[in-house]
């Protein structure tokens, strides 16, 4: 007997990858940004450290809160369709049958065998056939809210802590540079990590995530030496 061949499809990491991947950038690129901003306004070592540490608590948090609300915001909506739709199929069970079979004869099968396939899958699972067929919601891609929070808030934290390490060891007259420059070396391999686990580029997706966050660093330290020096 042949060995039973196993496919390992990427769109199972969606849930936590796009999460994970969302906070450990975000993490370094507003700590980093927050820390450079801060320092270019000529504060103190302890208060850039004071601040950075306050921005990775309230970053964290924020991180987690935000994705707990948005994802439960889908899975909200995920039941109340699910819901939906066993009251349809309660409700006419035939018109069912046929839009299912709708769905087959449109993704390329003839009528004859669509409705055959139809019958099967209803009297197997007819609320699970529609809610993948009709609704499009898989098992693997459905909301995680507890899932998307705690991977948010942690890769947050994970990220946030490698400027701020910078930041602890770097002496006050390189500080600028040793951030912005480390800051952006973590964010091209994050970038180059999250797209070679999505089956992406490296290349790309170093280059795309370093572009923006560089550019956001700018801008805030822009924004510190601005005010600095007005103050």
């Amino acid at each position: 007997m042949r060995p039973r061949h196993i496919e390992r499809h990427r769109t199972k990491r969606i849930g936590w990858l796009r999460a994970a991947v969302l906070g450990a950038n975000d993490g370094i690129v507003s700590t980093a940004s927050l820390v450079l901003g801060v320092a270019a306004a000529h504060a103190t070592h302890s208060n850039i450290m004071v601040a950075g540490v306050a921005g990775l608590v309230a970053g964290a948090m924020s991180m987690a809160a935000g994705e707990y609300v948005s994802v439960h915001s889908q899975a909200d909506t995920e039941k109340s369709d699910i819901e939906l739709e066993r009251k349809e199929l309660k409700a006419d069970n035939a018109g069912e049958h046929k839009e299912l079979a709708a769905i087959y004869v449109s993704r390329g099968l003839d009528p004859a065998l669509a409705k055959q396939v139809a019958d099967q899958l209803m009297a197997h699972d007819g609320l699970g056939a529609h809610v993948r067929d009709e609704l499009g919601i898989t098992k693997a891609l459905s909301a995680r809210p507890i899932q998307a929070a705690f991977a948010s808030a942690a890769s947050f934290t994970i990220g946030a802590a490698m400027p701020l390490l910078i930041t602890l060891l770097a002496p006050a007259a390189s500080l600028i540079p040793l951030v912005s420059g480390t800051s952006l070396v973590f964010l091209a391999v994050l970038g180059g990590v999250a797209a070679h686990a999505g089956g992406a580029s490296l290349t790309v997706g170093a280059m795309r995530v370093t572009f923006w966050s560089a550019l956001a660093m700018g801008l805030t330290a822009g924004v510190g030496a601005l005010f600095g020096t007005v103050a």
